[in-house]
């Protein structure tokens, strides 16, 4: 059965040579022509038979960048190729550390775009079969806490209060950057505790529509709204008598939060539409990635809810904070793709490139890490992972100046990670026309809004003012370009008029 990729591009021309180069290459196309039809296409009854998207990123309203956000914040996770002009290489490699698996440089040749879904293809499949296989096999602990990948001090301290959880059945607030492994702590701890082989069911409750998440957690009957064909009785009462875990639980609607403050408190929940209560009995964890404090002062999280939540808080540190597991989390993910593919040929990653990868910050954590080995074992020519297959890594970890080398920054100097990441460059007043400055004249760092406007303007006049030219050098759809000029009071016709009289 082909696959179904999903083309986006507000360009109708661009769009039919993707989709004619798509379906050459023996695929079935979907199309739309912009960031907010692509998304009611993946929401919508062709979303779960699609398995690759090929995204443009300059459109107006929601760009690409957009979308790739909106994606992971509602848990859609399939493969991504992003187009993109010449120009706007840079915005590629953001889309890259967005979640992009690969890019384009659109006008792409058909071979070029094929070779590119192919391997993403290759990739989503990989990862299935990493996580479904391993699991199939006994790879996967389902109990307790042999499964974690650690041997930091930091994530060691953190398993410590975890088997103490485990032992009560207090509720649990899990607090830490996306990505950092809270599902698995949380899955751990219900695994050592006394409802092991109960149900274990999760709630992404950021990646919920909003008129949905009281059905969704809470039930309703048939009947009981528009679209309701059928009765459904809730994730409450599907975890009854075993664990939920409530992922991302700051993103939860004020009135949401009425309801289940009253089903924590009192063990009950109220489906919508049912004439009466529905008891029942689980253990709570729930998690995010927000400061909830912060959130209650501002007035949008409950604080008798908070105190309810978060009996028994556990935090889980970033990867940047624990580079000793990176090595560990390499090689076993290593291992994984290998064992969910007989394809696969790579068994180990160079010392170069895992030096590399240990200087990296990795703001996605360990969850972006895994996503960079999957890739990389996809896209590999040998058995082992060198430098090569970590394009969007190298960039960002290499030294800048004139004494700089083509060599990670983990080898620069012998240090470790203090020079990883590029330090911004800061430009003086004295420094040449066509270079922004960072710093007033008293030595302070400039307002954000003053230095984005003096870039527009700048960008106007290096381009001569073709609008369209400036907004994908920018990296910004047309439409906010307009908007932002409209807000800083800029008139491009007068701007280049007075640079020309000049």
């Amino acid at each position: 059965m082909p696959c179904h990729v999903l083309v986006v591009d507000d360009d109708p021309v661009q769009r039919r040579l993707a989709e004619a180069a798509i379906s050459k290459g023996g695929y079935r196309t979907v199309c739309a022509e912009g960031g907010e039809a692509a998304l009611g296409v993946l929401e919508g009854p062709e979303g779960g038979g699609i398995s690759a998207l090929v995204l443009d990123l300059m459109m107006p309203e929601v760009d690409g960048l957009q979308v790739l956000s909106r994606l992971r914040a509602r848990g859609i996770d399939i493969p991504v190729i992003v187009q993109t002009a010449r120009g706007s290489i840079d915005a590629a490699v953001q889309a890259m550390r967005a979640g992009a698996f690969d890019f384009v440089v659109k006008p792409a040749a058909p071979e070029r775009l094929l070779a590119a879904l192919a391997n993403a293809l290759k990739y989503a499949e990989l990862k299935t079969g990493a996580t479904t296989g391993a699991a199939r096999r006994g790879r996967v602990p389902t109990r307790g806490f042999d499964g974690v990948v650690t041997g930091s001090p930091a994530m060691e301290r953190v398993l410590t209060l975890a088997r103490k959880a485990a032992s009560s059945t207090i509720p649990i607030m899990i607090e830490g950057e996306s990505g950092v492994g809270k599902e698995v702590i949380a899955r751990a701890i219900q695994g050592m505790g006394a409802r092991a082989d109960k149900p274990f069911v999760t709630v992404n409750c950021g990646a919920i529509p909003e008129n949905l998440v009281e059905s969704i957690l809470f039930g309703h009957e048939k009947g009981s709204f528009t679209g309701a064909s059928e009765k459904h009785v809730g994730k409450f009462v599907e975890a009854d008598g075993g664990t939920l875990f409530l992922d991302e639980i700051g993103d939860l609607p004020l009135d949401v939060q009425v309801k289940l403050l009253r089903a924590v408190q009192d063990g009950e929940v109220d489906p919508v539409g049912a004439r009466a209560t529905v008891k029942v009995d689980i253990r709570l964890i729930s998690a995010t990635h927000r400061d909830l404090m912060r959130q209650v002062g501002e007035g949008r999280f409950r604080e008798d809810l908070y105190y309810r939540l978060n009996v028994f808080p556990i935090t889980i540190p970033p990867l940047r904070e624990r580079r000793e597991d990176i090595a560990r989390l390499v090689r076993h993910f290593i291992a994984r793709a290998g064992s969910a593919s007989a394809g696969t040929r790579v068994r180990d990653v160079s010392a170069r490139a895992l030096a590399m990868l240990e200087a990296y910050n990795w703001p996605g954590n360990i969850r972006q890490l895994e996503n960079a080995i999957f890739r990389a074992v996809v896209l590999a020519e040998g058995d082992v992972l060198t430098e090569d297959e970590f394009p969007q890594i190298g960039g960002q970890t290499r030294r800048v100046g004139p004494d700089a080398r083509e060599e990670p920054a983990a080898f620069a100097g012998g240090g470790r990670h203090e020079n990883a990441v590029p330090m911004p460059h800061f430009a003086l007043p004295d420094e040449p026309e066509g270079v922004l400055r960072a710093l007033d004249e008293r030595g302070d760092v400039r307002a954000l809004a003053d230095v984005e406007g003096e870039m527009i303007r700048l960008a106007i006049d290096h381009y001569n003012g073709q609008m369209s030219e400036v907004a994908r050098r920018l990296g910004i759809g047309r439409s906010t370009l307009y908007r932002k000029l409209k807000e800083m009071g800029i008139d491009p016709e007068r701007q280049r008029g007075e640079r020309l009289a000049f």
